[in-house]
Formats: structure tokens, C-alpha cells, sequence
């Protein structure tokens, strides 16, 4: 214990020896700066602390500056935010910095001082962080597709230090980490956007002082369209439904439309459904192609394609015809047919079995041939060659066949002579030539014989000579020679002839051209073509030629040959006036040849080509080798689909039809149409290949019916849907019919009566709507005109107001919606000169018009308004007088004698005797009030007259209080009750009443009591008894109105008090009493009040009773 205690003693003197050498051996030191201030950046209002440590002896003392300037601390001022402390650091409590002050900022150095000198620091800058509001770039939304590049740009605020740059998307901060996102600068870029990236993204700028959120923007990812299922490639049959799939994914959903490559979808045909695929019903070859899947949203757009094939079985479009053909000649038979894929085309002989293809060796096939289009030729016929041909169309969408007759003439079969131009008539002088020309054709060539008037010429004449042409030619020509010439070419195939009459003459020395010059007469026409044939008739189509010869052409002759009805050609049909005729009255099942001839005025022309043989239909199909239960079965099977009609003009129409389940038994359509309740009217389509017919001559403006039936010879498919269209109206093309003009007798002859029938129906052209009657005067003096429209139902109308004496003409035109129609003639009339009572009716009826002009009317209205106002401007004035009469006052002048009792108690300031005019629009309770009390500011301006001074006024009285009491006025007045009445009972008055002696007039006198001496009130009890200035308090400041009669005492019962009224001249308001009924004028002296005792002094003693009773 005592070693411890020695220990620690020794120990402190140690301490105290080494303190002691340390004064005694160290030596003073200037300062040193051992720890320098560094740069800061600190927020307003935050701590800060600049560091500096400086060494010396003695201790040196530190101080700081700022920019050159002593910086005060909390030594000198002990409320600094400035703290300098024991280290010598200079710590701040808070940054002080403001837009305008900044104390705080700037630079620093700290200065350690003692007596052997100082030391400064380095320069350390404080500097206030500072981090703006205001982004100078925000981010804007961004749409894209996903998988592109997204970039959103951001400038942060304004700050010290520069803010740094951060994103946020969805309150969550963006990974930079990701390789797809890079942030660089303000640029928040992402490439390959997903989904997932979407969402809403905030730029954050930060520094020191915090950090600051931009407003937000949207990262929108759109996903372009993608095919979840395509069209694919299909083949299908005809008339079979086919469907194209399509489904396609995206955001935002796509839009799905489907198109066909190099042309339109089917129209009626197509339906795109619900799940977006594409359903062709009922297809046909042309819709054969590429359709497409277009899918399309606002980031992108796909399409996908499927091709439809459609194998359409075999059809034949061109149908081989019967021929006859002599032997030796070519024949061929036409065979078109078409079908998808194209169909393989090969004949056969009915009951052989030889088949023939296209370009079979000829070796194998002999005289017969099969083009590649499917022709069958066959060269150098014989007559075995006779018989049916088929023609077969094949493919994989099936088959079809057709046949043809061959029939091969035998020598008796062959076609007639045929005489190109014949002897024609002539008159000729004796003694001249005549020429009776006979050209022939045929083969064999044909012999030419002559005969006259049916017996045959004979060469033992020698004037009579044939030439070598076939020209019989007569010279020295006698009256003997007249008769009928007639030419016979014969051969082996038969005979023609032709006969002419010469006629000899004397004939003045005139004489006919023997013949007409070739030049003259008519090219032949073209070989006539065979469009129909029936069972009895043909229809022959030919061109004519382009030379007319010496004159036009004016018809056509039509010649035909049978073999069964004779050797010889027949004339047909003559006068023929068009290039087209149907030959009728033929016979069934018979083969036919025809010839055209032109004519004109020289004559015929030679004959056209002949046309090809051609068959009657037989009676029985079968006689053609066809099954007529086949052929109603095939046509009942065909459906026609008749199609919109097209209008191509207001009256024509195209129709256009397709056929499903084609038939080989088809020769046509019948087009039937009419209008909508009317009849069937019928067109025939000849051609069976043909889809479309033009409908002419329709009625404009008119409903049409219209359907479409096929037929084969006498049978008949069934009907098409019925379908319905109507023409476009024009306007009329005809006026109306029948227009007349009667005058209508009434008791003027100004009126006329017009009658008419609506247009021809086929040149209404629409629906009349209404008709427009025109009645035009033309006088040269007065033109007066009367239009007049009327409905499309009426046919006669009224024209009224015409003037007597003038020329009208009355004209009439039907208007349907396309506009007004032709006018009718003008039909004229004039009116009777009329009698002076007639004038005076046309006078008033065009008063009238003049009455019924909006201009009138208007002027009318203007003159009542300016009436209306002046009256009302009167009634203003009228009301304005009366009420300024009514509201006049009568002063009393006030002498300082004054009469006992109550008038001696200097009350001449209160003229309570005062007379007013009553009004009729006061009530009780406040509701309606009159100003009714004078004020110390009362000025002239109150009195009637107008007069700036009072007549003999006093100056008024003082008031005992500020509050001045004015009596209600009463309900009713003897005035009211005068205006109802006879007149107002005037209230009962002395011997000196007022002089104003009518109640329509008010008095201008003023009261001006006597002395106190000759006035006496004893009769008014406890009058005395008021204090003056009670009595100043009490009495009516103001005019009171002239009552007709008493009213009752105020009591319990009739407390009825007006409140609340105001004074004029910024009086203060007061209660009033109810008023009480006066029976006086006003007086003109203290006598006069005296002498008004009978009837002011009861009036006297109630008013008292009344202030006492308030009192």
C-alpha cells in the first residue's frame, strides 16, 4: 500500500518537472496553418463547417474573411449564425442564401494571428447548392412497335452542382444493368421493346439539395400484326362454298379486310364473318385468283394469301349445227367448249366407235380432222358420211356432249338454176329493137328457154335471135309482138324463170330504155345469216352493199328453195323495208335455201350469196335425236340468277344474268317485263352463251317487273326471282291535253275557269306532282299577271282578279320531280269590260293583295307601336301632374304670440291643419309608404308651385329627439271613394273653411295664427295638460291627407300603427301613428280657425286623445 502510494507521488512530480521544463526550455513560434479550410457546397439552410487548425506560442488567435472582408461570428454578435469555434473552425447553424442576399457565399480564407506574426490559409470557396423546379426538357410519350428502339429525352432543372440523371418507370427505377437500356446524358434509350416495358416513366434529376420528378410519360408498345392462322391454297368445285381462314393477333387489335389480286370479290357472293375468315359461296371460274389477308394496325400491317382454283365442269359454248352438204364438198362442224381445267374435246360418229382427237395423223383418221380448238373437218363428203357427229368435252370436273346432223345431197338434191337478172318491162315504138335480157347461174350450167305468154318460141322468125348471154332480142318490132316474155333456166337440178311484158306502141315518138344500165341498178346484199329458227319460220340477217345504184335502195326481196316444196325458187317475202326478216309459213322439219335481191328505182339487183341450208325445227325434239323428258328435266334443274338491272338511260335498262347448272339444252332466254300491274311485254336473247340484254323504249319515270326464263324449242325453264326497278323521271315531253278557258259567271266577269287532261301517259314521263297555270296579261297599258300552281290531281282551277278589258293568254305545263314541263298553246281570253260594281270588286279584291304584302303588314305594326308609345307617354305626363298636385303643403307662419292652450304653446311650427291631396296607392303595415315627415334640410323644392321661398315662413322648430312621428294614412279616402261614387261627400266645415271649394283644385294659403288673445281651445280636454315638447314630439311633421270621415279612437281594437316610413331629405325614420280623419281646409287666419269651431275642435279633441293615447 505505502509502495503504491510512493509510486503515484513520484509520478506527478514527474509531470510538474516535465511542465516546468517546457516553459522554461521551448520558445515562442509564430502561427501555423496545419489544417486548411476546403471547398464546400452545401444546401440552403443546412449546417456547414469550414475546418482550420493553426499551431504557434503563444496559442495564435483565428479569424476568418470572406472575399477580402472580416467575417462577424457569434464573439462580436451572439445572435450570427456564424459560430467560430475552440479549433478554429467557423461552423454555420444554417446556410443563409437568397435570390438577392447571399451572405454566406463567397470565399474564405482563415488568418491565425499572435504577437511574432500570422498565417493565412488556401482559398476555400462556399458555394450553395441550388436545384430548380422546372425541367427545361420533359419526356414526351413514345409509341412503338415491339422489338424497335425507344428513346425519351430529358434536360433536368437548373442546379448546382448538375443534377445527375435517373428514370423511373412506374415508381420503380429503371435497371440500367439491362443491356437493352442505356442511359446516357438526359436519353433513356431501349432498343428491342418488349411488352413488359410499357408502363409510365418519370425523369429524376438529383443533386445535393434532392431530387426532382418530371412529369410523367408513357412508353405505349405496340405489337404489329401476327398471323395466328393464314389462307391457304384450295381447289373447289363450281358453284361450291369455300372458306379462307385468317386470325390474326396484335395490340391494338388489328383490322382485318380482305382483297382479291387483279380484281373485285365476287359481289353477293362473299361474306366475311365474325372470326374474320372470307366465305365465297356458289364460286365460278372467274373467281378463280389470289385472295388476301390485309391486317393492319397503327404500328404495322400484315397480309397473307390463298389461291382458289375452281374446276368447272365442261361446258359446250359453241354448239355444232346441222349442215347439208353436197358430196365432194368440205364440211366442218364448230365444238367450243370451255371449263376449268380445260376440257379434252374428241368426236364420234353416232354408232361407230371410232374415237377422233386433235391432231390425230391423218393416216389414222382419213377424211376427217379434229383442229386443236375442236373443229371436225371432214373433206371430200360422201354420201355414207350422213349421220349424227358428237362432239364430247371431258376433264376431271366431268363431261359433256353434243351432236350435229350431217345430211349429204344426192344429184336431185342440188340447188335450182338461179337467174341474176331477168326481162324486164318495157314499152316500145313499132319498128325499134327490143332486148329481154336473161342472165343465169347454176351448176350444171343451165339451159335458157323463151316463151310468150306461155307458149315457147320457136327460131323460124327471123327478127327473133338468142344471144349468146341468154338475151332474146326482137327487131322491127310490131303491135304483134306485144305479151308476157318469160325466160326458163333448166338443169338438172331443176328450173327457174322469169317473166317481162313488152309492150309496142305508137307512143308520140317517145319510148322506155329497153333495159336500165348496170351501173344503175343495186349491188347484191351480203349472204344472209340464219339467227332463229322454228318449227315454221326462219329470221335472216344480212348487210346491204355499199353501191345503191342510180337510186336508194327501197326494199329487199326474199327468195327461198326446198326441195320438198318444189325445183324452182320462190319469192318469200317482198316490200321488205329493213337488213333483218323473219320468213314465215314454212314447214316444219324441212331444209331451206334463201336469197336476197336489193331494190330500187331502175330495178332489182342480183342475188346475194346463198345462204347455208338450214332445218325447220321438227314438231317432236325426238325428231332431232333428242329425249324431250331429258330436256325438261335438264331445264327444270337450271337456275338463272338475274342480276340488279343497270340504267343506262331514262329509258333503256341492261340486264345481265348468270346461269347455275348449265344445260346443253338451251337455246335462249326470254327477257319478260312490264310495268307494275300492267302486262307482259317479251324479248328474246337468241344466243345461249350470251349473260347480258339492253331492254329499249321504256317508259320514262315508270316501275318495272322484270324476270328471265330459259327455253329449248317449245319448252320453257323455270322463272328467275322477280325484280323490281324504275326509270329516272324527266319532264314532261307533252303538255297537257284539252285546255280550256271558260269565264265563270258571277256577279263580276274578273274570274275565269281553266280545264285540262294530263299529258299522254307514255310521255308523262313520272308522277305529275302538280300542274303550273300561267294567265299572262299582255296589255300594252297594264300587265298583270296570275300565276297559279295547283296538285298533280287536279284538273281545273280558279283564276281570279283579272283585270276587265285585257288581252290573257292562259297556258298550262305538268311538273313532275325532274322539273316543269312542255306549256300548252296559250289560249287566249279576255275578260268582259265589266259595270262600275264589277270594278268595284276587282278594286277590292286587289285591295286585298295589297293587304296581305308582309310590307304592309309591317308598316301596320310600326304605326300601332309609335300610337301605343305616344299614349303611354300621355298617361306618364297625366299621372306625373296629378301626383305633384297631390303632394302640395300649406305653411303657417309663427308669430311669438300665440293663442292659449294648445295654440299658445308655440306650436305655430307644426302644421298639423296642413291640407294634402290623399293618393290612392298607400298601405298600412309598411308595405306601401308616403314621405310624410319634414326634416331640419326641408327645402322649396316640396311645394307644388315650384317657389323657392316660403311665403311668410317662421324658421321651424327644434325637435325635442331625433325621432318625428307622422300619422298612417287612412285605408280609404273620400277621394277613392269619389272616384267610385257620384262624387266625394265633402266633410261638414264652418262658417270660415277653406276657400278652396273644388276638390280638383288645392289651395295655396297659408294659416297664419293671431294673437295668443284671441284664440280659445278650452273646449279641448286635457289639451293643457301637454308639455311642449311632448307635444313637438308628437305632432305631424308633414302633410296630412283629407279624410271623408272620422275614424275610430285608437285602442286595443284598431291598433294600427305604420312603421318603418321614410322622411325625405335624410330624415330618420319614425313611427307613425294611424292617421286620423280632418274635417277642415286650410285656414287663412287665427279668426278663421276660431270661426271653425263647430267643426275643428271635435276633430281638435280627438287629435289630442290620440297623442295622449300614444303618449
Amino acid at each position: 500500500m505505502l509502495f503504491a502510494w510512493n509510486n503515484l507521488m513520484f509520478g506527478r512530480l514527474l509531470v510538474i518537472k516535465n511542465i516546468i521544463y517546457t516553459d522554461f526550455v521551448l520558445e515562442d513560434a509564430a502561427p501555423r496553418i496545419v489544417e486548411h479550410p476546403s471547398d464546400l457546397i452545401v444546401s440552403k439552410g443546412e449546417p456547414a463547417t469550414l475546418n482550420c487548425k493553426a499551431e504557434g506560442r503563444p496559442t495564435p488567435m483565428v479569424e476568418w474573411y470572406k472575399d477580402g472582408e472580416r467575417v462577424e461570428t457569434d464573439r462580436e454578435d451572439p445572435r450570427s449564425h456564424r459560430m467560430l469555434l475552440p479549433s478554429g473552425s467557423l461552423f454555420f447553424l444554417r446556410i443563409v442564401h437568397g435570390r438577392r442576399s447571399k451572405p454566406d457565399e463567397g470565399v474564405y480564407v482563415c488568418v491565425a494571428r499572435n504577437y511574432l506574426g500570422e498565417a493565412v490559409s488556401r482559398n476555400a470557396s462556399l458555394e450553395v447548392a441550388i436545384l430548380r423546379d422546372d425541367f427545361r426538357q420533359t419526356p414526351s410519350d413514345v409509341v412503338v412497335a415491339a422489338g424497335e428502339p425507344a428513346v425519351m429525352e430529358c434536360i433536368p432543372p437548373r442546379g448546382h452542382p448538375e443534377p445527375t440523371i435517373s428514370w423511373k418507370r412506374n415508381n420503380v427505377k429503371v435497371n440500367d444493368k439491362d443491356e437493352r437500356i442505356t442511359i446516357r446524358g438526359g436519353k433513356l434509350m431501349i432498343s428491342n421493346t418488349r411488352k413488359s416495358d410499357a408502363g409510365m416513366y418519370v425523369c429524376v434529376g438529383t443533386n445535393m439539395v434532392g431530387e426532382k420528378d418530371s412529369d410523367p410519360a408513357e412508353l405505349v408498345v405496340f405489337e404489329r400484326p401476327m398471323f395466328v392462322r393464314r389462307p391457304v391454297n384450295q381447289v373447289v368445285l363450281a358453284d361450291d362454298t369455300v372458306d379462307f381462314q385468317c386470325e390474326v393477333q396484335g395490340d391494338p387489335t388489328p383490322t382485318i379486310r380482305w382483297r382479291k389480286e387483279e380484281g373485285e370479290l365476287p359481289r353477293g357472293r362473299f361474306e366475311i364473318r365474325a372470326d374474320n375468315s372470307l366465305r365465297l359461296t356458289q364460286v365460278k371460274a372467274e373467281d378463280e385468283g389470289s385472295y388476301t389477308c390485309l391486317s393492319e394496325n397503327s404500328v404495322g400491317k400484315a397480309e397473307a394469301s390463298g389461291t382458289l382454283q375452281v374446276h368447272v365442269p365442261p361446258q359446250i359454248v359453241v354448239r355444232p349445227r346441222d349442215q347439208i352438204s353436197a358430196q365432194g364438198r368440205t364440211v366442218t362442224f364448230l365444238c367450243g367448249t370451255k371449263g376449268n381445267p380445260p376440257p379434252a374435246v374428241f368426236w364420234q360418229k353416232e354408232g361407230s366407235q371410232v374415237l377422233l382427237f386433235p391432231s390425230q395423223p391423218p393416216s389414222q383418221s382419213g377424211r376427217f380432222s379434229v383442229s386443236l380448238s375442236g373443229e371436225l373437218t371432214i373433206t371430200d363428203v360422201h354420201s355414207e358420211d350422213s349421220g349424227y357427229y358428237i362432239c364430247q368435252a371431258i376433264s376431271v370436273a366431268g363431261s359433256i356432249l353434243t351432236k350435229a346432223l350431217l345430211e349429204v345431197e344426192t344429184p336431185s338434191d342440188r340447188i335450182p338454176p338461179i337467174i341474176r337478172q331477168g326481162p324486164a318491162n318495157q314499152t316500145l315504138a313499132p319498128g325499134t329493137t327490143a332486148q329481154l335480157q336473161c342472165h343465169v347461174m347454176g351448176n350444171p350450167l343451165p339451159s335458157i328457154q323463151w316463151e310468150r305468154d306461155g307458149q315457147r318460141i320457136l327460131g323460124n322468125d327471123e327478127r327473133i335471135s338468142l344471144m349468146e348471154n341468154g338475151t332474146l332480142q326482137i327487131t322491127a318490132l310490131q303491135e304483134t309482138d306485144s305479151g308476157a316474155y318469160t325466160c326458163v333456166a333448166s338443169s338438172l337440178s331443176g328450173e327457174t324463170s322469169w317473166s317481162g311484158v313488152l309492150t309496142v306502141k305508137e307512143s308520140g315518138g317517145l319510148s322506155v330504155p329497153p333495159v336500165s344500165e348496170p351501173y344503175q341498178l343495186p349491188g347484191p346484199p351480203q349472204k344472209p345469216v340464219v339467227t332463229d329458227v322454228t318449227r315454221n319460220s326462219v329470221t335472216l340477217t344480212w348487210q346491204p352493199n355499199a353501191h345503191e345504184g342510180g337510186a336508194a335502195v327501197t326494199s329487199y326481196i326474199i327468195e327461198a328453195f326446198s326441195q320438198s316444196a318444189g325445183s324452182t325458187w320462190q319469192t318469200v317475202a317482198d316490200f321488205v323495208k329493213l337488213e333483218k326478216h323473219t320468213v314465215t309459213g314454212l314447214s316444219p322439219n324441212t331444209i331451206y335455201l334463201f336469197i336476197v335481191r336489193a331494190v330500187n328505182a331502175y330495178g332489182l339487183s342480183d342475188p346475194s350469196p346463198i345462204s347455208e341450208p338450214v332445218r325447220t325445227q321438227d314438231v317432236s325434239p325426238t325428231g332431232q335425236g333428242v329425249d324431250h323428258r331429258q330436256v325438261q328435266r335438264e331445264l327444270g334443274e337450271m337456275a338463272v340468277q338475274l342480276h340488279e338491272p343497270a340504267l343506262l338511260t331514262a329509258s333503256s335498262v341492261k340486264i345481265s344474268w348468270n346461269v347455275d347448272r348449265q344445260s346443253q339444252y338451251i337455246q335462249g332466254y326470254r327477257l319478260l317485263y312490264r310495268p307494275v300491274g300492267g302486262s307482259w311485254s317479251q324479248q328474246e336473247v337468241k344466243a345461249a352463251t350470251e349473260r347480258s340484254a339492253v331492254i329499249a323504249n321504256l317508259l320514262k319515270g315508270t316501275e318495272y317487273e322484270i324476270k328471265i326464263r330459259p327455253y329449248f324449242n317449245e319448252f320453257q325453264g323455270m322463272d328467275s326471282r322477280l325484280l323490281t326497278f324504275r326509270t329516272p323521271e324527266e319532264v314532261p315531253s307533252a303538255p297537257p291535253r284539252a285546255v280550256t278557258v271558260a269565264t265563270v259567271k258571277l256577279s263580276n266577269s274578273s274570274s275565269i275557269s281553266v280545264s285540262w287532261q294530263p299529258p299522254p301517259t307514255e310521255m308523262q314521263n313520272g308522277v305529275i306532282q302538280e300542274y303550273k297555270v300561267w294567265c299572262l296579261g299582255n296589255d300594252s297599258q297594264t300587265r298583270y299577271h296570275i300565276n297559279q300552281t295547283v296538285d298533280g290531281s287536279v284538273l281545273t282551277t280558279l283564276l281570279k282578279g283579272l283585270l276587265p278589258g285585257v288581252l290573257y293568254q292562259v297556258e298550262v305545263a305538268a311538273v313532275t320531280s325532274a322539273g316543269v314541263g312542255t306549256h300548252s298553246q296559250p289560249q287566249p281570253t279576255v275578260t268582259g269590260g265589266g259595270s262600275e260594281s264589277d270594278e268595284n270588286v276587282s278594286l277590292a279584291e286587289q285591295i286585298t293583295d295589297v293587304v296581305k304584302q308582309p310590307a304592309f303588314i309591317a308598316g301596320i305594326g310600326g304605326a300601332c307601336w309609335v300610337i301605343l308609345m305616344g299614349f303611354s307617354v300621355w298617361i306618364y305626363c297625366r299621372r306625373k301632374k296629378r301626383k305633384e298636385l297631390s303632394h302640395y303643403t300649406a305653411s303657417f307662419a309663427y308669430t311669438p304670440a300665440g293663442m292659449p292652450g294648445m295654440m299658445g304653446a308655440n306650436m305655430g311650427n307644426y302644421p298639423w291643419l296642413a291640407d294634402s291631396w290623399p293618393t290612392t296607392n298607400l298601405v298600412h303595415n309598411g308595405k306601401d309608404s308616403v314621405n310624410c315627415c319634414t326634416s331640419k334640410h326641408d327645402t322649396p323644392e316640396r311645394y307644388y308651385n315650384g317657389k323657392t321661398r316660403f311665403y311668410r315662413a317662421t324658421p321651424p322648430a327644434v325637435l325635442s329627439d331625433e325621432e318625428e312621428w307622422c300619422p298612417p294614412l287612412p285605408d280609404r279616402t273620400y277621394l277613392m271613394d269619389g272616384v267610385m261614387e257620384d262624387g266625394p261627400a265633402p266633410p261638414p266645415r264652418g262658417v270660415a273653411s277653406s276657400p278652396t271649394t273644388s276638390y280638383s283644385h288645392q289651395s295655396t294659403a297659408t294659416l297664419t295664427p293671431s294673437p295668443r288673445d284671441d284664440g280659445h281651445c278650452l273646449d279641448i280636454p286635457r289639451l293643457h295638460q301637454l308639455e311642449q315638447p311632448q307635444i313637438a314630439r308628437r305632432l305631424p311633421c308633414g302633410p296630412v291627407p283629407v279624410p271623408r270621415a272620422p275614424s275610430p279612437p285608437l285602442t286595443q281594437s284598431n291598433p294600427n300603427l305604420a312603421a318603418n316610413q321614410e322622411c325625405p331629405d335624410n330624415t330618420v325614420p319614425h313611427r307613425s301613428a294611424h292617421k286620423r280623419d280632418l274635417s277642415q281646409g286650410a285656414a287663412q287666419s287665427v279668426e278663421n280657425i276660431n270661426n271653425t269651431t263647430p267643426g275643428v275642435f271635435p276633430f281638435l279633441y280627438k287629435r289630442a286623445t290620440e297623442v295622449l293615447l300614444l303618449k
